[in-house]
């Protein structure tokens, strides 16, 4: 029995690890969160390269959603540690604040390799997600994960990748996106469906100026700019 498992095992690390070195070379296949979104609002979706992104797209994503990420190797344990410390009860907001301990790495191996998951199966989830964001960022690296991340997230109502949210909310390539418009499609991250650019909603009015000082701050790191710089 146990020759067995360890077979399984070694099967599964093997074929895993052979897709992660593959779609380090191409484009990720239609995603299981496409899929099912497609039945509801369409599909959009365009993959670019990283030399077809602007850099400010690049920038806000970091300054938005990840601003350790040129610094971890896929997990912010100090972003995991705060937020499983106990919260205080206050006053909910009446403009949800996004963020939180996910990395762009961690969100990355989500949205390429599984599912969204719903209130319980999202701790299944957790459990493949942990491996591939280790697989990674061994195999990939912290250029190409970010490229994928670009493309694969979703960006607005039946959009995924930055190149369709450019091209539905200013009618542009994502090589052409100013600091503005980057910081205001991020602004609308994790729910885009609900908080969009255009016509724009009360969140991304409110979250995308904050964006914008957080892209001034970061763009002085020199691992930040080394890794734009590629």
């Amino acid at each position: 029995m146990l020759k067995i498992i360890y077979r399984i095992l070694i099967y599964l690390f093997i074929s895993s690890l052979g897709y992660v070195i593959i779609i380090k070379l191409v484009e990720p296949p239609i995603t299981i969160t496409q899929i099912t979104n497609a039945f509801g609002l369409g599909l959009k979706r365009d993959y670019v390269s990283w030399n077809q992104m602007s850099y400010n797209i690049k920038l806000a994503a970091l300054a938005s959603e990840d601003q350790s990420f040129t610094d971890h190797s896929g997990f912010d344990w100090d972003a995991i540690e705060k937020s499983l410390r106990p919260k205080k009860k206050r006053k909910k907001s009446k403009i949800p604040i996004g963020g939180g301990a996910s990395t762009i790495t961690q969100q990355t191996a989500k949205n390429v390799f599984l599912w969204q998951g719903g209130k319980y199966d999202k701790y299944i989830r957790k459990i493949p997600e942990v491996y591939f964001t280790f697989l990674i960022e061994w195999v990939w690296g912290k250029k190409r994960i970010l490229e994928v991340y670009l493309n694969v997230i979703e960006t607005g109502p039946g959009c995924f990748g930055v190149e369709a949210a450019a091209q539905h909310y200013f009618h542009k390539s994502a090589k052409n996106l100013s600091r503005a418009e980057a910081a205001m499609i991020v602004a609308g991250f994790p729910n885009p469906k609900k908080f969009t650019a255009r016509p724009m909603t009360r969140r991304v009015s409110w979250r995308y100026p904050q964006i914008l000082r957080e892209m001034n701050n970061i763009e002085g790191d020199e691992d930040v700019r080394a890794l734009l710089k590629k």
